[in-house]
């Protein structure tokens, strides 16, 4: 590799050379977050099980150990911690957050709770991250790189399932608390089991924060910008037989965040509710043929205060998907779904708007010695735009010992939203998002250790922007106007030296509009997170740096945001067999950063927190 990274940030020189950077990402942990062993068995890349070392796409997993022990306060800051994925932010946790998947906005990454879809039609859509509270997720799946020709419109980027704790022998009830800078609090409770044919998990949580000035603008409300959140979740099984499973699962959240709107004190704020709900039959006919049913409803709703304006939008998702081990090592899937949109708001036509589409796809995948195949095709028909036929194709090599090189390439597309059609900045013609993706991977694992290079272009073309120059009678509009080239190579790792479990990954990325060569707003062409994880008297400590270069606040803007490093740390320890005690330090030096122009960060935070379970 002829790159390098050479940036100055806050008045001291960083200089990291490509062979560091290799070394560094071959000989240190990818993401604090496969601790997963490359024998667990994932969904994410085909929709049905699969043991991670026969995954030929590039997929992370983050169990809840992993999750504790990052000392993340959001999703979002959680994703941010793993390869290939960027987030801004508007302030604090609860503000307007975007995470970008190989450098993709946030509505080109599609996200399933429990298998639930998650999504909004407001403005260019896509899921609201400040509404999934972290702490009532388990498992975390990330795949990158298209995958419509599996999982249908939106997943041009990737894919990224959320899992929440399933009930498990016996009762296993928690409390736990916590405190923390800015007034941050914590309070959380639930309890898991599973007695005879039942299982069972519930929780319920409620956090918030009297928060800081989010705005640097010095004519800015200078109040704090609080938030708080209440979330309830449940999850109920019945294993009718050793064949069928019946599944059912409900979240819901109540969140509030302030924020300025102007230079008074207006009590401006975001009220905002989520609420999923999900039913499946899981049923295993044979040792060849398993099926799965499934019927989905989520929701996501704002309100504006002091405007009282109100937007909802509702997404009813239907599944059949059929498994068939046609030998031990071919399968074929075969699935039908259907999914209808619904979208209220005052911007509108009539007010309200709504779509379906229609969905059949197949995938197959075949093992022959060291060589393994994975091909997929999709048909959606928009009750609007028509068909779409999506494909992907995928090859692994095992070409030694815990070695495989992969190759794949996969066309993918997504439906403009709702408001973007028929909102009174919007154009009824607009037409679908396409995009056209080819990679490369070289991996090497052996049980929880492993490497990982990913080369990956992604062509982007029909893209829906706004600005001048629309038909829709407004200064700005909706408009097929932009194309962009997101490429990149991503270094990841994780490797056990004596008691340190070390972690890193290294981003070189180059994501741009083609048509004007600009890159795109607020990414950074290269980021790295390196940390270690290890025991020192009875406490598990780690510590974590994320460096990121400076980007620009907007594409073609001369503004550019200073690039950052941080310094995160984190402790555990039992202070009873059931008691545990947590505590964090992120931003330890106490670096002064934004991630999005003219809005603060909370600089260095404290947090400890305290929970009791019964082991």
């Amino acid at each position: 590799m002829t790159l390098f990274v050479a940036q100055r940030l806050h008045g001291a020189a960083l200089s990291l050379r490509p062979v560091a950077l290799a070394a560094a990402a071959f000989c240190v942990p990818g993401s604090p977050a496969v601790a997963a062993s490359m024998d667990e068995v994932v969904v994410a890349a085909t929709r049905a099980e699969q043991r991670l070392s026969d995954v030929l796409a590039d997929v992370t997993v983050v169990d809840r150990t992993a999750i504790e022990r990052s000392g993340s306060n959001s999703v979002a800051e959680l994703l941010s911690r793993q390869p290939g994925v960027q987030i801004t932010t508007t302030g604090g946790p609860f503000t307007t957050t975007n995470v970008f998947v190989r450098g993709a906005n946030t509505q080109y990454t599609a996200v399933y709770l429990d298998g639930v879809r998650l999504d909004s039609q407001t403005t260019s859509g896509g899921v609201t991250w400040q509404n999934i509270p972290l702490a009532l997720i388990d498992r975390v799946e990330i795949l990158r790189g298209p995958a419509t020709s599996v999982y249908g419109s939106d997943s041009m980027a990737g894919v990224i399932l959320l899992f929440t704790k399933q009930g498990e022998a016996g009762v296993q009830p928690f409390v736990g608390v916590g405190y923390g800078t800015h007034g941050t609090y914590r309070a959380e409770a639930g309890v898991s089991g599973a007695t005879g044919v039942w299982d069972y998990s519930v929780s319920a949580l409620r956090e918030g924060s009297e928060g800081f000035n989010s705005k640097t603008v010095a004519k800015a409300d200078p109040d704090k910008d609080g938030y708080s959140r209440t979330a309830l979740n449940a999850k109920l099984g019945l294993q009718i037989n050793a064949a069928h499973r019946l599944q059912a699962q409900w979240m819901k959240t109540d969140s509030r965040s302030d924020y300025d709107n102007g230079t008074k004190k207006d009590n401006a704020q975001y009220q905002r509710n989520m609420q999923s709900v999900g039913a499946s039959w899981i049923a295993q006919w044979s040792q060849a043929y398993r099926s799965t049913v499934s019927v989905n409803t989520s929701s996501d709703d704002y309100r504006l205060l002091p405007s009282n304006e109100k937007t909802q939008t509702r997404l009813n998702t239907y599944l059949w998907q059929n498994d068939f081990q046609l030998s031990r090592h071919q399968k074929l899937t075969a699935s039908v779904e259907r999914r209808e949109d619904q979208f209220t708001n005052p911007k509108v036509q009539s007010g309200e708007q709504s779509r379906h589409q229609d969905a059949f796809a197949l995938g197959y995948g075949f093992r022959m010695g060291n060589h393994s195949w994975q091909l997929n095709a999709r048909h959606d028909k928009d009750s609007e735009f028509g068909g779409k036929t999506t494909g992907s194709a995928a090859y692994g090599w095992d070409f030694a010992p815990q070695w495989r090189i992969s190759a794949s390439m996969g066309t993918a597309f997504r439906v403009p939203t709702l408001y973007q059609r028929f909102s009174i900045y919007g154009d009824a013609t607009l037409k679908p998002e396409e995009s056209n993706n080819k990679e490369l991977m070289l991996r090497w694992g052996q049980g929880d250790n492993f490497a990982s290079a990913t080369a990956y272009r992604n062509k982007l073309t029909n893209m829906v922007a706004y600005s001048g120059g629309g038909l829709c009678g407004q200064s700005s509009c909706y408009q097929n106007v932009d194309q962009a080239i997101l490429e990149g190579i991503t270094l990841a790792g994780a490797y056990r030296v004596g008691a340190v479990k070390w972690h890193g990954s290294v981003d070189f990325q180059n994501p741009r509009n083609e048509k004007t060569g600009n890159l795109l707003a607020r990414r950074s062409q290269r980021f790295v997170t390196v940390g270690a994880d290890t025991v020192v008297h009875a406490w598990d400590v780690g510590a974590e740096v994320q460096i990121a270069s400076r980007r620009h606040d907007k594409e073609g803007d001369a503004k550019i945001l200073a690039g950052y490093t941080l310094l995160n740390l984190s402790a555990s320890k039992p202070l009873t067999r059931d008691v545990t005690l947590t505590a964090r330090l992120d931003n330890a030096l106490d670096r002064h950063y934004t991630l999005a122009n003219d809005y603060a960060t909370a600089g260095r935070t404290f947090y400890v927190g305290v929970k009791w379970m019964p082991q």
